[in-house]
């Protein structure tokens, strides 16, 4: 059994959270501002300086969205405070990335370039050494919407079992082939 909802969410010095009427929750902090809205039957309470999930009662649905609504307000908490950051490498012969502000440019191998427009709350950064494979690093204070652009990214084209060609993430470990042996 899962007691993550259980657990308080600490607010840190600098953080405001309000909740509305109609459960929608708003995180402000000195990186940004989120807002989440939470289940009807999920109860919200600031209690010392600490956010408190309540759940009616212990029916398999109620559990469940106790949970992942403690873990979505953590993770606004956190993002508000620290912010997230992901680091992607290009593996692969003339794999390139650059970007213009907030449009990232790809060069993955295909006979043409792929551009890609980011969101506004993300920062993106790339960076091309000679001897490492160039790497694309984003920022931002939403853990949700930073996954979901580093998985569209990295579906462009997914690492390769044989030579591991593709876009990965940084410290990712790759399942490796064997390759077709030859013939005797």
């Amino acid at each position: 059994m899962s007691r993550i909802g259980k657990a308080p969410i600490a607010i840190p010095s600098g953080v405001t959270v309000s909740v509305s009427d109609k459960n929608v929750i708003t995180v402000k902090g000195p990186k940004g501002e989120l807002t989440q809205a939470v289940d009807r039957d999920i109860t919200v309470k600031e209690e010392d300086g600490n956010i408190v999930l309540l759940r009616p009662t212990e029916q398999k649905k109620h559990k469940s969205l106790h949970g992942l609504y403690r873990s979505l307000l953590n993770n606004m908490v956190v993002g508000v405070t620290e912010g997230y950051r992901t680091t992607q490498e290009l593996v692969g012969v003339g794999f390139r990335a650059s970007n213009t502000g907030n449009t990232l440019e790809l060069a993955l191998g295909f006979s043409h370039p792929i551009v890609f427009v980011l969101p506004p709350e993300i920062k993106v950064t790339t960076t091309s050494v000679k001897g490492k494979a160039p790497t694309i690093t984003l920022e931002s204070i939403d853990k949700q919407l930073i996954g979901q652009v580093a998985a569209k990214i990295r579906s462009f084209r997914k690492p390769e079992p044989y030579k591991g060609k593709g876009v990965k993430f940084e410290g990712e470990v790759l399942r490796r082939k064997a390759g077709k042996s030859a013939k005797k």
